[in-house]
């Protein structure tokens, strides 16, 4: 089984190598850290890692970093003698990483599952654990870690109807995976079934709830979003939607219905946050098509001076900023839910008590989505026509939005106590 995907992983990684590097380069900063995808990390990495006992954390992007953050500062609270290393395989959850964790947990791209490269992390790293964010599972890192007697952890995990027919379709190779966790951390009780379905043993298998609910640190570097909207002429009593973590095609719907609602609301602000920020020149060159004056986040500085009226949309090509805007909006959409399946995070603008929108495609929440719905907390449109809609009546009625983000911070509220549950999981595990 180990020499057949092996050798099928050689020979897909060569055919893709191509594609893979091209869209490294294409979001940038592609230079930063490259040999460590092949488990090459540097001396000084080493340095710090001699002697010590070490915890490693491995998240796949921007959404599974935040939860590292809150994950370790908790962890390394417990565990003051122990180095946290982390680790991600975007450029992007890099840079949430490296943003929002101090310089002594040390920050890593995860080595490419090849038998080489991960066995050269393992033997310089050598952590006493491991801990995988959601389900990321490379079977070369997993055979590595049973081999050198290493407990591994899943939190967080979610196991979603397309990774569960993968799993049941090649469940030869990944029931052993599963089998061998030391804890796992299921969202929910579906879950927890799927997990047993596919080996977990049944005492591994902790129901904690969604890490997502739980409340965290903004990060050391601070954004003052109203003074910036100040700066491009933006009226304090204007009202302000927030798009957050959009999709292609979402970005020109926002603005176009911001723009004919104008005409009820002439104040009305449009604050676009692009899930990827390399995609700002695609999106400002389609606000030029629609002749939207905008200006980007990233040409904003302490001289900048904007006369009012004169922009009505600001796009953020920037990253680890969002939240800040949140804090800032009347409302708020929640991206790749009208043009793009999946959905974002709904909880971060939640628990600051924003009245949220977002489409019809939540999938990647659904275990979350009904409680918001159930109890007034947001409100879920089938197109655009529809989104237009709700955002007017919202925007005429402020008590209604006020209710909405006090019903959705109360469900964040009544569903944390998993990342203490979680931590307990892992320590009691590392303890035995």
């Amino acid at each position: 089984m180990r020499l057949i995907y092996n050798v099928l992983f050689d020979i897909g990684f060569l055919l893709s190598a191509p594609f893979y590097f091209l869209k490294m380069h294409r979001r940038g900063s592609w230079a930063d850290g490259f040999w460590e995808r092949f488990g090459q990390y540097s001396a000084k990495l080493k340095q710090a890692l001699t002697n010590r006992r070490t915890i490693w954390v491995h998240a796949v992007s921007v959404g599974e970093a935040a939860l590292c953050v809150r994950l370790i500062e908790a962890l390394s609270a417990r565990l003051p003698n122990h180095k946290f290393i982390v680790s991600t395989t975007t450029s992007t959850g890099m840079a949430e990483l490296r943003r929002r964790l101090p310089a002594e947990v040390s920050k890593i791209y995860y080595p490419i599952d090849r038998r080489k490269h991960v066995q050269r992390a393992l033997g310089m790293i050598n952590p006493e654990a491991m801990v995988f964010v959601e389900a990321e599972i490379w079977p070369n890192m997993v055979w590595g870690l049973q081999r050198r007697g290493i407990p591994y952890f899943l939190v967080n995990a979610r196991i979603s109807d397309r990774s569960y027919r993968g799993y049941r379709w090649a469940r030869g190779l990944f029931e052993p995976f599963f089998r061998g966790f030391a804890g796992i951390g299921a969202q929910n009780q579906a879950d927890a079934e799927r997990l047993r379905n596919l080996g977990a043993r049944a005492e591994s298998i902790h129901v904690v709830g969604s890490l997502k609910f739980e409340g965290g640190a903004v990060g050391h570097a601070r954004l003052d979003a109203r003074a910036l909207l100040d700066q491009i002429g933006v009226p304090e009593t204007a009202p302000i939607l927030v798009a957050g973590s959009t999709h292609a095609g979402e970005e020109s719907i926002l603005a176009a219905i911001v723009e004919r609602l104008k005409e009820r609301f002439p104040d009305l602000f449009l604050v676009l946050v692009p899930r990827h920020h390399e995609r700002g020149g695609e999106v400002g060159k389609e606000l030029g098509r629609l002749r939207i004056p905008f200006v980007y986040r990233s040409e904003i500085t302490s001289k900048t001076r904007k006369a009012a009226g004169t922009v009505h949309c600001l796009l953020v090509n920037t990253t680890g900023e969002l939240r800040h805007f949140y804090e800032v909006a009347d409302l708020v959409f929640v991206g790749k839910s009208l043009t793009a399946q999946g959905g974002q995070n709904p909880i971060e603008p939640a628990t600051l008590a924003k009245a949220v929108l977002f489409g019809p495609h939540m999938e990647n929440f659904a275990q979350i989505i009904p409680q918001f719905l159930d109890r007034g907390g947001a409100l879920q449109v089938a197109d655009e026509s529809e989104l237009q809609q709700r955002i007017g009546e919202l925007l005429e009625d402020p008590a209604r939005r006020r209710l909405m983000g006090q019903r959705a911070a109360e469900v964040v509220q009544s569903n944390q106590g998993g990342l203490e549950k979680t931590v307990q999981m892992i320590l009691s595990a590392i303890d035995r």
